[in-house]
């Protein structure tokens, strides 16, 4: 259908050359009124026949022709509608090419220079009048003279395009449309062109990425029967795998009669860069067993696809491949190997090949500042990046961003100062990378003031800037100024992308500002990602985090595809909102669609069956994680110590807590809080004590969960020290949950008076908790005052607190104060 159109297409445009009068010219009109721009450029006064300037089924020579057409409109100063200046100018361009023919060494050939395709193909050198072989004014036998008598011409032109240098360098101007135009001449006119030239053009075609541009050059070669050159048809191949046409490119090698090196290396690279790792290793591993030697671009390719997807075994099999071919020591293969390793976690053998390699450039030592990077080693990465100066070899732009995001992983702000003043001296800080890569280092290590600094200072912040910015301000629980910033990205034309609403949405989810996330959801299925899974995913987080788990439902059920992500967001926002059968169905609904469950799924569900008590359930989830061969440790675990302990199963925690082969902060947090619950004091002690032996340090929760277990237990001095030891010992400040816990463990204790004059001498201002705690230990041991004083306080606070007003009841009511009791009842 494709093919007729063109052909249709190319009849009408010929006829409309022959007789342009014939056509109207509808072009002034559709200028002046944008209305008509649906309208045809050229329409047939009889037959209403129409056509485009811009069709793409349009033959490659039209603009060639309109133009040369204007140019000799221009010259009869009026257009084709008269018939009398028409034939004026046909008389004149017949008798302006008999003098071209008598004597061609007259004129001048622009044919293969001009730069542009107004100009006249041929100029005479001394009247300046041009000719243009595809203008319609010219007599009919103008094209047959050219092809018949000009053999010397033709021989002329053949010499001045020598070996493609022409094509070549409009090729490296830009100037594609041009040289492929000129190539098509050379056709019309059965003069060969050069290799040179068509290899110029799909090189050009490849680094423009124009995929059209492409195939029409392998049309061509086509109709110049050069289609079966083999070092022609790997240069094709690679211009279709640097387009992203894996496909054509596929057609090109399957259609070579013989392959090169370099033929399968850009079916690999074509593979590689296009996700399909697997196929380029896989191909890889043909051409060795064709008996093609890879070279060095073709190790390097098959390396990097080994490391997008940690192909360990393959990248090993193939460094041996390298050493046995005498490639090791090239500084280009040698990175791509410590990069491979270090994508594959193996940092020892990435600084092994790291170590080994007699040269290296800044890109060697990017890679392995990368590796050390990405896996969480920042100090090391800062280390090596000293070293790499100390070697002489200058840092580049990539070497400052990699180092920045090290700092902010690592939280470290001196070092990220230091490297800003080197961007400073080199004169980087203008790079857009590099002022994103100072954002979100600065965000990172908490100071967002110096942040903005820098994204003020920035004149064309792009959509990673913004991003980083904003993002920083949500991790920072800012999330109104991170809104704010959106409506001015917005305002200053920038355009949002997947990562810009992901990082929004936790904005709103952090604020609980679901009318925001909501504006938010009609802009992002405006900007066409509502059906993009990490976006949607985000959008559940947000509605089920404001408390609308309808919407996140509705999300839910309207995603398309669904990955492991979404399920957990889903059945998280149920738990979050005391809904843990719900969340436990929808569980069970995932393991009937075979969804396989990671880690963090794992945790969703355990602390969901810790929130409603549900011990069948959850040790139905541990007999899952075992069954499913998912290795236990770390947060999984420590959600199973968690569960059991929640459910008062505190011997089967202790079970997983001693199987556990390393512990952290959470693991002996979570084994103090669950003896706490059970009231089991002294056990709590004596784990918190092993914890010191050790050498773990406590956190904040570890010392409430601690404090907890003394105040069940009624171990008064021991909490008393326990207190007193927090800053001194441990450098954790007391905070409200820490205070609470002591007024508990004292009023537990019947130690009132105590419990209120340590509520007095706080250094910071007590809330309704801390009272609370003073309240209910006051009921218990029916202190109508002290009771009364500690109402007054939490009502001040929160005035609706219902379970103020109950518990002073009850001690009212225990004291027999029955005026009392009614007032506050009433």
């Amino acid at each position: 259908m494709t093919y007729g159109q063109e052909s249709r297409t190319k009849e009408l445009w010929e006829e409309f050359f022959l007789d342009p009068s014939q056509w109207w010219d509808n072009r002034s009109d559709k200028v002046k009124n944008p209305r008509n721009q649906r309208f045809p450029d050229f329409k047939h006064k009889t037959t209403k026949k129409a056509l485009w300037i811009h069709n793409k089924f349009n033959p490659p020579w039209v603009h060639a022709r309109l133009a040369a057409m204007v140019e000799c409109q221009e010259q009869a100063q009026s257009g084709w509608s008269t018939p009398e200046i028409s034939r004026g100018g046909v008389v004149r361009m017949e008798q302006l090419w008999q003098e071209f023919f008598s004597d061609p060494s007259q004129w001048w050939d622009n044919r293969f220079i001009k730069k542009s395709l107004k100009y006249p193909d041929f100029k005479h050198k001394s009247t300046h009048e041009g000719l243009w072989i595809e203008s319609w004014l010219n007599p009919p036998w103008v094209k047959a003279k050219m092809i018949t008598s000009l053999g010397g011409l033709r021989s002329r032109v053949t010499g001045s395009f020598g070996n493609g240098d022409i094509v070549s360098k409009l090729c490296q101007e830009g100037r594609l449309i041009e040289a492929l135009h000129m190539v098509e001449l050379m056709l019309q006119q059965n003069i060969q062109a050069p290799i040179d030239a068509y290899v110029a053009l799909l090189k050009a075609c490849a680094r423009r990425k124009a995929l059209v541009e492409g195939k029409q050059v392998h049309a061509l070669l086509v109709q110049s029967g050069r289609d079966s050159d083999v070092f022609l048809g790997s240069t094709l191949l690679d211009m279709y795998a640097k387009c992203g046409s894996v496909v054509d490119a596929l057609k090109v090698f399957n259609m070579m009669p013989e392959h090169t090196v370099f033929s399968w290396t850009a079916l690999m690279s074509a593979y590689a860069e296009h996700g399909q790792c697997e196929e380029a290793i896989n191909l890889f591993q043909r051409m060795q067993r064709t008996g093609i030697a890879p070279d060095k671009v073709s190790f390097v390719v098959v390396i990097k696809a080994c490391g997008r997807i940690a192909a360990l075994e393959e990248g090993k099999e193939i460094h041996s491949h390298i050493i046995k071919s005498g490639f090791e020591s090239d500084v280009v293969v040698g990175s791509s190997l410590v990069g491979m390793y270090a994508k594959c976690g193996c940092l020892e053998d990435a600084c092994a090949v790291f170590n080994k390699m007699n040269e290296r450039d800044a890109v060697s030592w990017n890679v392995m500042i990368t590796g050390y990077a990405q896996q969480g080693f920042g100090k090391k990465a800062l280390a090596l990046y000293e070293q790499m100066k100390q070697e002489g070899v200058q840092p580049d732009i990539i070497t400052y961003v990699v180092l920045l995001n090290a700092c902010g992983r690592i939280a470290a702000l001196e070092q990220g100062e230091r490297l800003h003043s080197y961007i400073i001296r080199s004169g980087f800080e203008s790079a857009v990378i590099v002022g994103s890569a100072l954002v979100d280092m600065y965000a990172k290590c908490g100071h967002i003031g110096l942040a903005r600094q820098v994204f003020n200072k920035m004149q064309e912040p792009n959509v990673l800037s913004w991003n980083a910015m904003i993002a920083g301000y949500a991790e920072h629980g800012l999330g109104k100024e991170a809104l704010a910033l959106y409506e001015q990205m917005i305002q200053q034309g920038a355009q949002a992308n997947d990562v810009t609403f992901v990082v929004l949405l936790k904005a709103c989810a952090s604020i609980v500002a679901l009318e925001q996330g909501q504006q938010l959801h009609s802009h992002i299925n405006e900007s066409g990602f509502g059906l993009d899974v990490i976006v949607s995913s985000a959008l559940i987080d947000m509605y089920a985090k404001c408390g609308s788990i309808e919407h996140a439902c509705q999300v839910f059920d309207n995603m398309s595809e669904r990955d492991v992500v979404s399920w957990s967001v889903m059945i998280g926002g149920y738990a979050q909102q005391g809904l843990g059968k719900e969340a436990l169905g929808l569980y069970e609904q995932m393991k009937q669609l075979d969804v396989q469950p990671d880690n963090v799924l794992y945790v969703v569900l355990l602390n969901a069956c810790a929130s409603i008590a549900a011990l069948d359930q959850g040790k139905q989830l541990h007999s899952d994680i075992i069954r499913s061969g998912f290795e236990l440790g770390g947060i999984v675990d420590n959600a199973l110590i968690d569960m059991y302990a929640k459910c008062g199963c505190i011997e089967d925690a202790r079970e997983v807590f001693v199987k556990m082969n390393e512990r952290d902060v959470v693991s002996w947090t979570a084994m103090i809080s669950g003896y706490a619950e059970e009231g089991l004091g002294k056990e709590a002690l004596t784990l918190w004590e092993q914890m010191q032996r050790e050498g773990m340090k406590p956190n904040e929760v570890t010392y409430a969960s601690i404090l907890s277990a003394c105040s069940h237990s009624g171990l008064v001095d021991e909490g008393r020290h326990l207190f007193d030891s927090m800053f001194k010992n441990h450098g954790v400040t007391p905070t409200v949950d820490h205070y609470a816990c002591m007024v508990d463990l004292l009023g537990r204790a019947g130690c009132l008076t105590d419990a209120e004059n340590f509520i007095n001498k706080m250094p910071i201002q007590p809330d309704a908790v801390v009272w609370m705690a003073l309240l209910g230990a006051a009921r218990n041991c029916g202190h109508v005052e002290i009771g009364r004083r500690a109402f007054d306080c939490v009502v001040k606070l929160e005035p609706e607190n219902a379970s103020a007003y109950v518990l002073l009841s009850n001690i009212y009511a225990a004291a027999g104060r029955r005026n009392e009791l009614a007032k506050i009842r009433k």
